[in-house]
């Protein structure tokens, strides 16, 4: 992206346009740009950024049955290790957030990439339980920055009128993810490969680790090489920059043409700049100036008219992140469980033992595996239909819908009997769940306006990542005394928060500001 800088080095920064009596507003600029190679680039880094994210979440669910012995880990401890990435979730998701509207999406996807991916390679390297837990937290405050800034990134490039299929597309690639994760766990960890010292362990688990962290560090990289959202310039005044950004999508997306007909960009022509650095603007400097800012656009969503749409998505991102996570990232561990003992992954301590018919250790690895790698691919349906049908339906419609399917589905996990059963109850919940997430993840992006945007996204993933916490801790504590409790709970909250989604409005085919 050497040209983007040699543009942006070309024109001087200036708070507003110098001719507005000839500009052309954003939604117009960005859609006379074209669809191209540009936007299928941005979606690629970005897939391959939210890919990452989904891995360093969901790893820690598949090495558990392994890890159990070297940490010495018990159920409550294995919750608090499933839930411990959610707490970091929860405080980077706000901190970053906050940032991002401040000082740049592209700017905090390179830090908060950059600490996802060393936190998850130094808990590769822990010996003990609560130095691994201390890494995933770290790794933990990481991801949650990455994940809801790399949404406002991608949507500030769409034109209204692909927005939503394509931000469906891009959730894709939290399956994508998955179906990663759960193939290296599969590949790497029943190998037994690995160094042993009397001090020192680096097994298959501390391997397939090491290398789900490559995705967020390589993503790292290629955002170095990415220019800024060009309607976040605009909303801190620097529309000459922005223009630049539009002349390279431009040029990208049509390599033969270098007419750009735009002369002057504004995101609103009663737009007033947002003050970011003091040496422009005189503002207050260092930690005080954001902490002003967080708490000022904070507060900007719990007032009128964003007050009401706020209270709606927290609640929404809370039942559907209990009911997912805190399912989600036990399957493995029930699935180990029927394998085991035979019987409904619920009354594992009725069951015989191991009616297999094979004893060994490898046979029941390959299908815990094999398991979880089919209950990842699960959520291609759901993508597919999300991407072809959420112009069609509408966001608000096929969300209510999954929500409340799912919660049908939970319901009916105890009542298996085998672990086919088990299996495509799993299955059925991943591809009727995705749906959802996927339609929550365009409503995030297209119900608050641009400088409030990203610090919204970490409200509400933050409000996710703490009932995620509950829920995992809440497994851990009952999974052993009757895991039909937490399902009903599960069920339950998932239906509510489906029924309170048909309260949002309609954001198919609008401008977003």
């Amino acid at each position: 992206m050497e040209e983007y800088q040699r543009l942006i080095n070309d024109q001087e920064d200036r708070d507003t346009p110098g001719d507005t009596a000839d500009y052309t507003l954003y939604e117009d600029a960005i859609k006379k740009t074209g669809y191209g190679r540009f936007h299928w680039l941005v979606l690629f880094l970005c897939g391959w950024a939210v890919s990452s994210d989904a891995i360093e979440v969901l790893s820690v669910s598949f090495m558990l049955p392994s890890a159990q012995q070297d940490l010495d880990m018990s159920s409550e401890d294995k919750g608090w290790l499933n839930a411990i990435i959610f707490v970091g979730m929860m405080l980077g998701g706000y901190f970053w957030g906050s940032l991002a509207d401040r000082h740049g999406r592209r700017t905090v996807l390179l830090g908060s990439l950059t600490v996802n991916g060393l936190g998850g390679l130094v808990s590769s390297t822990s010996q003990v339980f609560w130095l691994f837990l201390l890494a995933r937290f770290i790794s933990g405050i990481g991801v949650g920055g990455s994940i809801p800034v790399i949404f406002s990134y991608f949507t500030e490039f769409q034109p209204k009128d692909k927005r939503g299929r394509m931000i469906s597309a891009l959730a894709t690639f939290w399956m994508f993810g998955n179906i990663i994760a759960a193939g290296l766990a599969w590949s790497v960890i029943p190998t037994g490969i690995g160094y042993h010292s009397p001090s020192f362990k680096y097994n298959s688990w501390r391997i397939f680790v090491a290398l789900c962290t490559f995705p967020s560090l390589s993503s790292a990289v290629f955002f170095v090489f990415m220019p800024e959202s060009p309607k976040f310039l605009l909303t801190i005044g620097q529309n000459e920059k922005a223009l630049s950004v539009l002349k390279l999508i431009y040029k990208k997306n049509n390599p033969k043409s270098s007419n750009f007909e735009v002369r002057s960009v504004v995101l609103d022509p009663e737009h007033i700049p947002i003050c970011v650095h003091h040496t422009e603007t005189g503002c207050a400097s260092g930690v005080s100036r954001n902490l002003k800012s967080l708490l000022s656009t904070s507060g900007e969503l719990f007032r009128p008219p964003l007050r009401r749409i706020s209270v709606i998505m927290i609640i929404i991102n809370f039942t559907l992140s209990f009911g997912y996570y805190g399912l989600w990232m036990w399957f493995p561990e029930l699935f180990s469980r029927v394998e085991k003992y035979g019987g409904s992954p619920c009354d594992h301590h009725q069951g015989p033992p191991n009616r297999t018919g094979n004893s060994t250790q490898e046979v029941d690895k390959e299908w815990v595996y094999f398991s979880g790698f089919l209950t990842a691919l699960s959520n291609l349906p759901g993508n597919l239909l999300t991407i072809f049908l959420m112009d069609q339906l509408g966001r608000k419609r096929l969300l209510s819908s999954s929500m409340v399917s799912s919660g049908i589905c939970v319901f009916f996990i105890p009542l298996v009997r085998d672990k086919w059963q088990n299996l495509g109850i799993s299955c059925l919940f991943g591809a009727v769940s995705t749906v959802g997430w996927n339609s929550l993840d365009v409503l995030s992006t297209e119900l608050f306006p641009t400088n409030v945007r990203s610090t919204s996204m970490g409200i509400q993933t933050g409000v996710g990542r703490l009932a995620a916490i509950f829920g995992n801790l809440i497994f851990g504590e009952l999974v052993d005394v009757h895991c039909s409790i937490p399902m009903i709970l599960v069920s339950a909250l998932l239906v509510f928060g489906g029924l309170c989604s048909i309260r949002l409005p309609s954001t198919v085919r609008t401008d977003i500001h």
